[in-house]
């Protein structure tokens, strides 16, 4: 067997692969059509009213320039509305709408539900040892990435 099948990398995107096929599955049975990009930028959104669309590429860890095709997308949706910030002309703002709003708080529960599909291989001490370790290869390696993870205000 080819060398490959043990390597982080091709593991690691594998995974990626199982991750969005269980969370596409799981919306699409739910009668939502959402991404796993889109509910990130959501949630983010929700956390972080009237986020600016840099900032908020930070939050998820997402380039801005593809980050904004996103934002189009869920605006198409009525999802989110775009606005001049009132701090700087040049930036827009994000907001959720009523529907955004209405649609997160009805998909945050299936999705905490899907983390469990996306891991059904592992035993719960399994799964949280597997977490922990994501967790700090990903904190670690984070400014390694074209899209680094960011708080609100990072720079």
């Amino acid at each position: 067997m080819s060398e490959i099948y043990q390597m982080a990398g091709h593991l690691i995107r594998r995974l990626q692969q199982i991750s969005v096929s269980v969370f596409t599955e799981h919306m699409r049975a739910a009668g939502y059509d959402l991404t796993p990009v889109q509910f990130a930028a959501l949630s983010a959104i929700d956390a972080n009213p009237e986020v600016d669309q840099v900032t908020l590429a930070g939050l998820i860890a997402y380039d801005p320039v593809t980050l904004s095709g996103v934002i189009d997308r869920l605006q198409k949706k009525g999802l989110v509305s775009r606005a001049v910030s009132p701090r700087d002309r040049r930036a827009r703002v994000i907001a959720l709408t009523p529907k955004g709003e209405k649609l997160l708080t009805a998909c945050q529960p299936l999705v905490r539900e899907l983390q469990m599909d996306i891991l059904s291989g592992l035993d719960p001490d399994e799964r949280a040892t597997f977490l922990r370790l994501l967790d700090k290869a990903a904190s670690t390696g984070n400014e390694q990435s074209r899209a680094p993870l960011r708080s609100r205000g990072a720079g």
